[in-house]
């Protein structure tokens, strides 16, 4: 992937991978005595990374270690990027109460903890249940092969190891994502399929996407509210009083969302967006983050001369700077019939695509909620 001025964007490790290679650390401390400057663990896809690691500390006494990693999640905007991602490592006696009742014939038992700064599941729908550390499949599996490589489960008796994750400042930090509203109390969550993090990831938005679907439907909704930002959002939101639940924030994905609506079982979609995203779908343009501006500019011009402006002023709208422009120019001129036009292309467009109901709203930052249709 590339920059704007054409370097590459570099690629970072998710919090999973961090919390893998942190757990590895601690426990070969542990075992060893020594405290590792680095670890080295395995991937998914088979390749092998290397961490520095940041702190760690042994307590003989008590069977524990610590040790943490920092995050770099390379050229990707994460609000992780830079976090201290911990873990603490306590050997299970067999006689201590919390000693996992497994029948398996597993010789390794792994037991998962959330610490400071990780979040709990509380609600169903999510990849783990509730009551379970926000700590996904992917990253689970990563931290039990770390573990594997330090720890030789081939002893002939049980062994017990219980794992504390955590993540410095992470309840703060959880507050600058949606963790709240899907349920997710008391920190970030550990997250991360294959250990990397590719640069402004879809896949991030639209692993949030499918997991704001799950939770609305355990939830018992039928309807949802498909919004392209936190300002739509909250004004559709006041409109309607629905559940908390029934919001998903889809940002750019608009094609994944509508479909992604329709292979979760919802009957009907509420779609807030603002003039820009609004006019993107009636264009049909299923990804709708802001590139070939020009090009949409001119579009929407054609569009709407199609829909009834008289050439003059499409050639005019043509060239409008930006579609908050168009939108101004159709208002001042009092084309709110043209307005409308446009909403109701968006309507079917994300009818088409979803093959539900859909009731749209177009929002104004200051004055709410403008046009519905």
């Amino acid at each position: 992937m590339e920059r704007g001025d054409g370097k590459n964007l570099r690629s970072g490790f998710t919090t999973g991978a961090c919390a893998a290679a942190a757990s590895k650390a601690a426990l070969s401390y542990l075992l060893s005595g020594v405290a590792p400057v680095e670890v080295n663990i395995p991937f998914p896809s088979g390749a092998r990374h290397s961490f520095a690691v940041h702190r760690s500390s042994l307590s003989k006494s008590s069977d524990s270690a610590f040790a943490s990693v920092i995050k770099d999640a390379g050229d990707d905007p994460d609000v992780t990027n830079g976090a201290e991602i911990g873990a603490s490592v306590h050997l299970v006696k067999g006689n201590e109460a919390d000693l996992p009742d497994d029948d398996s014939g597993d010789e390794l038992e792994i037991v998962l903890k959330a610490g400071d700064g990780v979040g709990t599941v509380t609600r169903p729908g999510l990849a783990v249940p509730p009551g379970e550390p926000a700590i996904n499949p992917g990253p689970r599996k990563m931290i039990r092969q770390a573990i594997e490589e330090v720890i030789n489960s081939k002893r002939g008796r049980k062994t017990c190891i219980e794992v504390t994750i955590s993540v410095k400042n992470g309840q703060e930090l959880s507050k600058q994502t949606l963790n709240s509203r899907l349920g997710i109390t008391g920190g970030l969550s550990i997250l991360g399929t294959t250990g990397i993090v590719r640069p402004v990831s879809a896949k991030a938005w639209t692993d949030t996407i499918e997991a704001s679907m799950s939770v609305a439907r355990s939830a018992g909704l039928d309807e949802i509210i498909l919004s392209t930002g936190r300002t739509s959002e909250r004004h559709v939101q006041e409109l309607l009083g629905l559940p908390e639940e029934a919001m998903v924030m889809m940002g750019d994905y608009l094609q994944y969302a509508l479909k992604a609506s329709a292979r979760h079982g919802f009957s009907h979609i509420h779609l807030a967006g603002m003039w820009a995203k609004v006019l993107k779908a009636a264009l049909e343009i299923p990804q709708t983050h802001v590139r070939n501006g020009a090009l949409e500019v001119r579009q929407a011009a054609a569009l709407l001369e199609k829909l009834g402006l008289g050439a003059a002023d499409a050639k005019k709208l043509s060239g409008a700077n930006t579609a908050r422009e168009i939108f101004d120019m159709l208002e001042n001129a009092g084309k709110y019939h043209l307005i409308r036009a446009v909403c109701q292309k968006a309507k079917q467009y994300a009818h088409d695509e979803s093959g539900l109901p859909v009731t749209l709203y177009l929002v104004h930052s200051s004055r709410g909620v403008v046009e519905q249709v």
